[in-house]
This record gives structure tokens, sequence and C-alpha cells, in this order.
């Protein structure tokens, strides 16, 4: 797994990179990211949202939706956002939860990390704190965690198990999992999804619907849902795939509405009260 994490961190912080000497344009528009506009990582968040924002938290948004949406965030609680980026999620999340609260975002690229810091030195966030780590081995103590977030970040680790069993250890009884990601509907031959991903990189170990929902039940969670919001199409990815050599329209047939942005959503189990004789003082 070391391999994909080397991997990741050289895609991202070249993108956060480019951010930083804003050479980009808008949206994910980076080297190696995701294609500039394209519909994984376009209208995601309303104008409201964006225009409290340091312009370098939205120019490096890399997700497939808004998680900060999935959840009603409540003033004093505290959200952990796994993979967060260039702090987009983090700092909307912090507006949320108030002065009261706290907002985490994990990552572990020092670049996104220092371009997260200088964002939130931007918003003047005093109730953020941006860690570095991985998502597979959470810096936090158990049951510390209200809310669990991320943003298409998951499907590019190389043991989302640990990743899941993490989220659960860290959230408090009652807590909730709420995440943005892509999901592969239906089976997909392995060439197909090959040249898929010479498409966007955000499909990269995508799981299944009912995979991610089987998962998440493994590792403990209750009330689990996947719903896939936004289908993507072979016209979507046409131009980019045509110029890298692939017959788009031998591969449509295997390709249309198979990947999509879906809300997936969680809950620890509430602690069990005990009053019987066995278990009460």
């Amino acid at each position: 797994m070391s391999n994909l994490h080397e991997a990741v961190r050289e895609k991202y912080g070249a993108i956060a990179a480019a951010v930083t000497k804003q050479s980009t344009s808008a949206g994910c528009c980076g080297p190696h990211a995701c294609g500039c506009g394209d519909p994984i990582t376009s209208n995601l968040y309303s104008a409201d949202q964006t225009g409290t924002l340091p312009a370098d938290a939205v120019a490096a948004s890399l997700g497939c939706g808004n998680p900060t949406a999935l959840v009603d965030l409540q003033p004093g609680q505290t959200v952990l956002d796994l993979g967060s980026g260039g702090g987009i999620d983090v700092l909307l999340s912090a507006t949320r939860v108030g002065p009261t609260g706290k907002a985490y975002g994990l990552d572990m690229t020092d670049e996104m990390l220092a371009l997260a810091r200088a964002n939130q030195q931007k918003a003047g966030a005093a109730n953020v704190e941006f860690l570095k780590g991985t998502i597979e081995s959470i810096p936090l103590p158990d049951q510390s965690v209200d809310v669990v977030i991320s943003n298409c970040v998951i499907n590019l680790s190389g043991d989302k198990d640990a990743v899941l069993r993490e989220a659960f250890r860290v959230l408090k009884p009652g807590g909730r999992f709420a995440v943005s990601d892509v999901v592969v509907r239906g089976e997909v031959p392995a060439d197909v999804r090959r040249n898929m991903e010479l498409w966007v990189g955000c499909i990269a170990g995508a799981l299944g619907e009912t995979e991610f929902a089987d998962k998440l039940r493994a590792a403990g969670f209750a009330d689990v849902g996947v719903e896939p919001w936004r289908v993507y199409q072979i016209d979507d990815a046409r131009a980019l795939l045509t110029e890298a050599g692939v017959d788009v329209d031998r591969l449509a047939p295997e390709v249309e509405g198979k990947f999509a942005s879906a809300f997936i959503r969680a809950t620890k189990p509430a602690a069990k009260s005990c009053c019987g004789p066995t278990c009460c003082p």
C-alpha cells in the first residue's frame, strides 16, 4: 500500500503546488487532476458557499460531491474530514459547528496541508486543525468525533476496510458517517475500467454500491445508505478518451450508467443502556 500512498502524494502534491502558484484556473484543473469542468468535479457547491471561502480552497477542490450537504451539523460538534485536501469541506464545516465546535482535516500530503493551513489563516478559522496522517490510521482518540465526512478520497485507499474501521473507532456512539464517493453500478470488465481511469483517476479503486454498503456494515455501522446522484455517460469522457486512442463507441455499451457519484451515509449505533441484574451496579 506504500506505493499507492506515494502515487497519491505525488499527484495531489503537484495539484497543491499548482494552486499555490496560481497556475490553475478553477476547480481541479491542475496537473494530473480531474478534468477541468468535468461532470465529476463541477457544480458541487453553491455560490453562497464558495463566496465565503478563500479562492485557493475552492481551486483545490477535487471532490465528487458536497459532503457538508449530507448531514445536519450542529454548533458544538466535532467533525473530521478524511483526505481534506485544500480544506474546502473543513472550512464549511467549521462555520456550521461554530466557535464551540471543532473541524479536523486529515491529509498525508505536505503540500496540501500547507495549502489548507494557509486557507485556514485567510478564512480566520480558529476552530480548525489540520492533521498529517493516513485515513487508514487516524491520529485521533476513540469516540472523539461526532461526524466523519470525506469527498472522493476513500476510493483512493488500498485498504478500505481499515478506513471504515478507523472511522467507526473515532466516532462517538450515535455519530454519523456522511461521505461523497464514486461507485460502480454493476459489473465492469477490467479493461473497460482501466480505460475509464484514463479519463479521471477519481474512479480508481471505486467500490460497487452493494460492496460499499457491505463493508460499512462489517465495520459495525447501521442505517447504511448508498444513493447515486450523478450518473456518468460515455459522452462525458468522449473527447479525452478519443485523444488517448480509445475506441469510445466500442466502450460505450460497457460504460453507460456504470459509474456514478454517490452520497453514502451510515450511523455508529448508540451505546446501549443496561438495567438488567447482570450489568447494573
